[in-house]
C-alpha cells in the first residue's frame, strides 16, 4: 500500500527537516547539482525553462535563471568553478561561472542533452545526448573534444573514479553499456526481462552497480566485474534517482510515484527499510553526503508550490 503523509513509522530512516519553496516553478523538474564551497544547490526546472539556485545556509532561493530549454542535467564542477546545464529541448549545454553565475560558454550537442557527470581524474565532463553518446567536454576550452559511441540514448550513468569506467543505461537497447576511458573498450550487458532502466548508482564498497528499472520497478545490484546478478527487489515506480549512503549502507530510490524507497545492505544483497511519502511527480533527488542530507525535488501540485524537500537519515 502506498503510505501517505499521516503514516506513523517508528524510527523512520529519514526525517523531513524542511522544505525550500521554489516560487512561481511550474511543470516537471529534473536533476539537481551541488556546489559544496557556495552551499549552493541547483535544480533542473525542466517544465519551467529555467534553473534555480538555492542557498542552503539561508535556506531560500538566491535567484532563478532563465532562458533555458528544457534542462535536464546539472552539476557544478569544482576544477573549473563553473556550472553545466544540459538542456533537451535544444541539446546545448550552457556554461555558467561559478562564482555570478553569468554565461561564460556554450556547447551545441546537436539533441537531447540529457544527463551530466564530472571526470575528475581526467579533468573532463561527460555529458549524455542524441540517439547514442557521451560528449566528452574539456572544461578548459570549454568545448567537446571526443564522442563516446552508444546503442542508444543513454539515461543515467556513472563514472567509478577508482578504475576508469563508465556504466551507462541504455534502456531502448535493454542494456548497460560499460566503457573504459583509459582504453576505449566496451562491453554489453543485456538486461533481458526488464526494461525502462533510468537512475544507476555505484555502491564501493560492494562493488556494485546499482540499476533501477521502471518495467517492472526493480532494484538490481550487478557485479561492476562481469554484470552478474547479486540481488533484485521491488521497489517504488517512476524511480528517476538512485543513490548509496555509504556512512549507513543504505540505499535511496526516489520514485514519480510519490515514495522514497530505502533499502540497507542485509549479508549479500539488500532488504527494504522504509518507504518515506514524498508527493506524486517527486522522482529527482540528490544525496550529499557531505552535508548529510537527501534533497528530494517536488513539482508543484494541488496548490502547493514547487520546492526542495530536505530530508536528513536517522540515526
Amino acid at each position: 500500500m502506498l503510505p501517505t503523509a499521516g503514516t506513523a513509522q517508528t524510527n523512520p530512516p529519514l526525517a523531513l527537516e524542511k522544505k525550500i519553496p521554489l516560487g512561481e516553478v511550474s511543470g516537471r523538474i529534473d536533476h539537481l547539482g551541488i556546489d559544496l564551497k557556495r552551499q549552493r544547490l541547483f535544480v533542473a526546472e525542466l517544465g519551467n525553462n529555467s534553473v534555480g539556485v538555492v542557498d542552503l545556509a539561508a535556506g531560500k532561493v538566491l535567484r532563478t535563471i532563465a532562458g533555458m530549454l528544457e534542462p535536464q542535467g546539472v552539476a557544478y564542477v569544482p576544477f573549473a568553478d563553473n556550472v553545466y546545464v544540459a538542456n533537451g529541448g535544444d541539446g546545448s549545454v550552457r556554461v555558467l561561472g561559478g562564482e555570478d553565475l553569468a554565461p561564460v560558454g556554450r556547447i551545441e550537442l546537436g539533441n537531447d542533452a540529457d544527463n551530466v557527470r564530472v571526470d575528475t581524474p581526467r579533468q573532463h565532463v561527460l555529458v549524455g545526448y542524441g540517439k547514442g553518446s557521451l560528449a566528452v567536454i574539456d572544461p578548459a576550452s570549454r568545448s567537446k573534444t571526443n564522442d563516446i559511441r552508444l546503442k542508444a540514448h543513454p539515461e543515467g550513468f556513472q563514472i567509478d573514479q577508482t578504475s576508469a569506467q563508465v556504466f551507462v543505461n541504455v534502456p531502448d537497447a535493454g542494456a548497460i553499456e560499460v566503457v573504459d576511458l583509459g582504453t576505449g573498450g566496451h562491453r554489453s550487458w543485456p538486461m533481458q526481462s526488464l526494461g525502462s532502466n533510468f537512475p544507476m548508482a555505484i555502491d564501493g564498497e560492494g562493488r556494485a552497480i546499482l540499476v533501477v528499472f521502471r518495467s517492472p520497478p526493480t532494484l538490481m545490484a550487478l557485479s561492476s566485474q562481469d554484470g552478474r546478478v547479486l540481488a533484485k527487489l521491488e521497489t517504488c515506480g517512476d524511480a528517476d534517482d538512485v543513490f548509496v549512503d555509504a556512512k549507513r549502507h543504505r540505499v535511496y530510490v526516489s520514485c514519480g510515484e510519490g515514495i522514497v524507497d530505502v533499502f540497507e545492505q542485509a549479508g549479500a544483497g539488500y532488504r527494504r527499510l522504509a518507504q518515506i511519502p514524498t508527493v506524486s511527480g517527486a522522482r529527482t533527488s540528490l544525496f550529499v553526503s557531505e552535508l548529510d542530507r537527501l534533497f528530494v525535488a517536488a513539482p508543484a501540485r494541488s496548490g502547493e508550490a514547487a520546492a526542495v524537500w530536505v530530508f536528513r537519515p536517522m540515526p
